[in-house]
C-alpha cells in the first residue's frame, strides 16, 4: 500500500510516497481501507517538526480519515469489517491503509460521505470540546469565533449555533463574512484592519448584544485577536485558546482577569482521547446529531487527490483554505 512518510522535518512538499507491506490490526486496533483523509492545520506542524508531539522518523502523518473497515482485532466489539468509519489518530492517515483504536474510531451515519466525515474530524471534536467542556456554552449565550472561515473557525460557528448560541464572525473581508454568515454566524466584524486590539472591542459594542459583549471567545489565532477578543468579553466571560495561526503566542497581565471577572482556558483535544476517549465518543455522537438535524455541514473548499497532497497541505499552511481540504483516495488495487 502507498503511504506519505517523513523522512526528514520540512514543508509538506517535502514528504515522499512509499510503498508498504499492508498493516494487520493489534487487539484492539481496527485496520481501514482509507478512502478520505482531513487535512488539519496541526499537520502542518508536525511535518515541519513543530508539533508538541512527535514520531521518530521516519513516519506517517495525518489524523483524521474516513474509509471501510478490512479487519479488526481479536478484542474490538462493535466494528465488523465492511463498516464505513471514521477514525482518530495521532498519526498514520495519509496513506492507503491505517490502523486506529476501536474507541477512537465511530460508524458513520449511513448517508454520511467519506469525504464529509474526514471533514467532520478534528476540527469539530476540538471546536465542541472547546465550547461545551471548557468554556462550559450555555443555550443563548454569544460567541465569538476567530479566523471564522478557517477549519476550527467554521466548525465552531456551526457548533455553537446548533447548540443555541448567538455566534459573531471574525472574519477577513466580504468573502469570508459570506461564508461565515452561510455557516449560521448571526453576526460578523471585520479583523483586516489595524490596532485589533481596540478594533474588535468597537465592533463588538456596535452590535445589539445584550451585555455589550460577548460570552465566550474561541482563539485558533493567538497574536493581536487575542488582545482585542479578550477586552471585548462580558462579566464572567470566558477565553479558550485553540493554537497561533497568526503567528505570535500572546501573553496576558493576569490582573485583568480578576478586574473583569473573566477565564482564559486551553483546549488540548488529544488529551481528551488518551485520558477519556469516552468523553470523545459521547462529543462524536453529538457532533452526528448535529449533523442529522441539518446543523453541522463541513464546508469543503478544495477536494484533491492522494497525489496533490502536499500542495493541499501547503495552502492550509498559508491559511488559504476556507473551510476544509480533504483528499480523496485512490487504491492502488482499485
Amino acid at each position: 500500500m502507498r503511504s506519505y512518510r517523513v523522512h526528514a522535518f520540512g514543508e509538506p512538499s517535502s514528504m515522499v510516497i512509499d510503498e508498504l507491506d499492508d498493516l494487520a490490526p493489534g487487539n484492539d486496533e481496527v485496520l481501514v481501507d482509507v478512502e478520505a483523509i482531513g487535512l488539519n492545520f496541526p499537520d502542518v506542524l508536525v511535518v515541519r517538526g513543530q508539533y508538541q508531539f512527535l514520531k521518530p522518523l521516519p513516519f506517517t502523518p495525518g489524523k483524521d480519515l474516513a474509509g471501510v473497515v478490512r479487519a479488526v482485532g481479536s478484542a474490538v466489539q462493535g466494528i465488523r469489517p465492511g463498516d464505513r468509519v471514521l477514525s482518530h489518530v495521532e498519526s498514520g492517515a495519509y496513506a492507503e491503509q491505517a490502523l486506529a483504536l476501536s474507541g477512537q474510531t465511530y460508524v458513520l451515519p449511513d448517508d454520511m460521505s467519506f469525504s464529509e466525515a474526514a471533514a467532520m474530524g478534528l476540527v469539530y471534536q476540538t471546536a465542541y470540546f472547546a465550547l461545551v467542556e471548557r468554556a462550559r456554552l450555555a443555550s443563548g449565550e454569544t460567541v465569538l469565533v476567530g479566523g471564522a472561515a478557517g477549519g476550527i473557525g467554521l466548525a465552531a460557528v456551526q457548533v455553537a449555533k446548533g447548540l443555541g448560541a448567538t455566534v459573531v464572525a471574525g472574519v477577513r473581508g466580504d468573502e469570508e463574512a459570506a461564508l461565515a454568515r452561510e455557516s449560521g454566524a448571526d453576526y460578523t466584524i471585520d479583523l483586516s484592519g489595524g490596532n485589533l486590539r481596540d478594533g474588535i472591542r468597537d465592533q463588538i459594542r456596535a452590535l445589539p448584544l445584550e451585555k455589550g459583549g460577548v460570552d465566550i471567545v474561541i482563539d485558533p489565532l493567538g497574536a493581536d485577536f487575542f488582545a482585542g477578543a479578550i477586552r471585548a468579553l462580558a462579566w464572567c466571560g470566558r477565553l479558550v485558546v485553540i493554537g497561533f495561526a497568526a503567528g505570535e503566542i500572546p501573553t496576558i497581565k493576569v490582573n485583568y482577569l480578576l478586574v473583569k471577572n473573566i477565564a482564559v482556558l486551553g483546549i488540548q483535544w488529544s488529551d481528551y482521547r488518551d485520558y477519556t476517549p469516552e468523553r470523545v465518543h459521547e462529543a462524536q455522537q453529538a457532533l452526528f446529531e448535529l449533523w442529522r438535524q441539518g446543523k453541522v455541514r463541513p464546508h469543503i473548499a478544495r477536494s484533491v487527490g492522494f497525489e496533490a497532497l502536499p500542495e493541499a497541505l501547503s495552502l492550509v499552511g498559508q491559511g488559504k483554505v476556507r473551510g476544509k481540504a480533504v483528499v480523496t483516495v485512490r487504491q492502488a488495487s482499485a
